[in-house]
């Protein structure tokens, strides 16, 4: 499969925009007072889940957009 060149961007500007937003997130959750209660509560662990997840899937479509970024440079 060939991605053009600006769905490629948009992988790439939806990978930054992942580790910008994501990492944020995490913090003001973290210093939410429902986070911790003697140890972190159901509420900060579906949240840190949330965070995980979204940050993986946010490098791999990057990755992604930056290799077809790269195959159009090729042509």
């Amino acid at each position: 499969m060939k991605l053009s060149r600006p769905m490629s961007l948009f992988l790439v500007a939806f990978g930054v925009w992942s580790w910008v937003i994501w990492p944020t997130f995490l913090k003001n959750i973290w210093n939410d007072p429902r986070s911790f209660s003697d140890g972190p509560t159901p509420f900060f662990t579906v949240h840190l889940v949330l965070v995980i997840a979204s940050l993986v899937f946010g490098t791999v479509i990057g990755v992604l957009g930056v290799r077809g970024f790269l195959a159009t440079r090729r042509r």
